[in-house]
This record gives C-alpha cells, structure tokens and sequence, in this order.
C-alpha cells in the first residue's frame, strides 16, 4: 500500500504515480464532498482515497456510499451515536503518541520521496538527507510502540478482529447528517465513551459548527469552554438559532472586531510567509541540509501565562525571559503594552495561546 498527500494541481504527477506503485493504492486528494470523492477515484484509478480536511467539516462525507434508500439498512460499528453502552472505556493517553504520529508523518514524506526517485526524478540535497534517515526513522516509531501492538505486529497468523456492529436505518443516518448540530451532539457524546482532552473536543466541534459558530457570533464562546456541558449548551444555542432566526441578535460591535481580528490574521499570514522565504534562502546560502533550520529560532508562541509573568518584571529581565523562552520571531512589545509600529513591526503580532488555543494547521489538536 502507499499513500501521498496532494492537491488537485498536481493530480497529473499522482496519477503517474498510481501506474508505478502497486495494485494497492491509496492517493490522497483534496476530498471536500462526496463528488470529490467519486471524481478522484475515476481519475487516479486508485484503490481508494482519503479525506483529512474533509472530513473533519463533514463526519458524515461518506455516507452517500450507502445510496438514497432511506429504507435499507447498514450495519455500524459499535459503539455509535445510536447505541451507546452503559460501560465508559477508559483510555491511558500515552506521551508517546504524539511523537509517534510525527514519526509516522516523517515516514510518509520519505516514502514520497523514494516515489519520486523510483519515477526518475532528480533529489535535492534536503531529500536526500531525509532519505538517509529512512532506517532510524522507522526504528523510533517501533522503539515507541505499545508492546501489545508490536506483538500483534510481529504475529501473522493472528488477523485483525472485526468490530462489532449493528444494524440501522439508512434514513435515520440521513436524518442526522443532514444537520451539522446533530453530527457536534454525536461526536461530543462519543468522547464520553472515548475519554481526550477538552483542547481536542473543542477543535473537532467547532470544526463540524465552522460557518454555524461564525453566522451566530460563537466562535469565541466555543474557545473558552471549560467543559463539556458548556460547548453542549453552545450547540444548544446554534440548533435554537437555526430553528427560530428571530432569536439571534446580532452584535455589530463584535462583528466590527473579528474583522480587524481576521485583517490583522492575513496581515501577518503574509508577514510570516516573506519571514520564512527569507530564512529559507539564509539556511540555502550556508549550505545547511535542513532549509527550516532558522524558521525553528524563536517560533514559540507566548501563552497567557507567560505574558503575566513577563509583565511583573523589569525591561531587562523581560528580553531575556522572551529570547529564553523561544519567543524571538514574536514581537514582545505587541504582547506587554501594544507595539506603536503596528504594520511596519518585522515581527510576528500572534495572540497568546490560550489553553484551548490552537491552529488551522493543526491535525486533532491533540
């Protein structure tokens, strides 16, 4: 099996890929509804492809698979949204999953790169490195592996245990697709039976709420839930909203502040992809292997916490707390008393994090 992440610009590049690797194939396209999913099967001639960004807005997105015959019925893994059981799985988070995964996400690229080096293409310096990492890599992520998962690795003859599952009806599936405050309700309830973190339930609700929290003014009050009976009163909220549209006031005010929040956002997207092309060029000019090596100095940002803290201190101590702490691509003054240079500041003007704080970027905010 392999898989590669791309985009639908580069589907030409993929498809030559799919004709190189072996019979089975997984391509990743960009997946945003059903149609997307059909349309790169046809074209990549895969075995199948998978959804990231997708299906974090839409749980649901593969559901159309099943057809329009509200009246046939599909079996379901256990435990559902439908058939909750009265026992709570309780779940040891491991410390080690989170390097795993980016060990895994290491691997990935590597395989990538040995896909192009197979289809003919020339390496640069950086790749070749990476390939050269290829053995330790893969060392790391079986030296992090539960001891039950390298057995059952390792065991051949033992084959993978079916989930049990139940039957439901394609209709009531529809049903509670077809609005997201549903999908949010499900997936919160879920977490009762598998136990995370507050940080990554928020991220994945206001992910399936994205366009209704941002209408109904929510965005912020989903942030800073502190459990989960506040983020199931906000999806309270947007089914009200929804249900009756009378009752949502809007608050020009507010709406006048996310916009110079969201302006101020891609002033600094665009201030932080000239910073990185600067660096990038810098790492290329010495000569360095790793071209990400600058744009890793000082890209921590600052917490609440630490902003307080930074504030309780002398000038002095402040700058070297800042460039201690990792903080130097940040601007410190923008976070104490307001930065006078605004747009012309070369530094990054980021909101601290807050505990439930994360980025687009991130993948489960785990």
């Amino acid at each position: 099996m392999y898989c590669t992440r791309t985009s639908a610009s580069t589907g030409n590049h993929s498809q030559k890929h799919a004709t190189l690797i072996s019979q089975f194939l997984f391509l990743h396209f960009p997946n945003r509804t059903y149609d997307d999913v059909e349309s790169n099967m046809r074209f990549t001639k895969s075995d199948g492809v998978m959804s990231a960004e997708g299906i974090l807005d839409n749980p649901a997105l593969y559901l159309p698979r099943h057809g329009e015959d509200g009246k046939k019925e599909v079996d379901i893994a256990i435990p559902s949204p439908f058939s909750h059981g009265s026992e709570i799985i309780k779940i040891t988070l491991d410390v080690n999953q989170k390097k795993s995964r980016k060990l895994t996400k290491k691997l990935r690229e590597i395989e990538a790169i040995e896909a192009k080096a197979a289809s003919g293409e020339d390496l640069t310096k950086d790749q070749k490195g990476k390939l050269a990492t290829k053995d330790k890599v893969k060392e790391s992520i079986s030296l992090l592996a539960p001891s039950e998962n390298k057995k059952a690795c390792n065991d051949e003859d033992k084959g993978v245990t079916s989930p049990k599952t139940t039957k439901i009806a394609l209709s009531d599936l529809q049903s509670a697709a077809a609005d997201p405050t549903n999908l949010a309700n499900e997936y919160i309830d879920l977490t009762n039976i598998y136990p995370t973190k507050m940080r990554t339930i928020i991220f994945h609700t206001r992910r399936i709420l994205k366009t209704e929290l941002s209408d109904y003014q929510l965005m912020d009050e989903c942030i800073a839930s502190k459990g989960i009976e506040d983020l199931r009163k906000i999806v309270a909220k947007v089914k009200k909203y929804k249900k009756d549209p009378s009752t949502f006031q809007f608050d020009r005010e507010k709406a006048k502040e996310d916009k110079e929040a969201a302006k101020r956002k891609l002033r600094e997207q665009g201030k932080r992809k000239a910073y990185e092309a600067r660096m990038m060029r810098k790492a290329k000019r010495e000569g360095k292997t790793d071209l990400e090596f600058y744009l890793r100095q000082g890209a921590q940002i600052p917490t609440d916490e630490e902003i307080k803290e930074l504030k309780n201190l002398l000038k002095d101590e402040q700058m070297q707390r800042w460039k201690a702490q990792d903080h130097s691509q940040h601007c410190m003054a923008f976070h104490l008393d307001g930065c006078k240079r605004d747009r012309t500041c070369a530094f990054l003007h980021t909101d601290a994090r807050g505990l439930n704080t994360f980025a687009e970027s991130d993948e489960v905010a785990g």
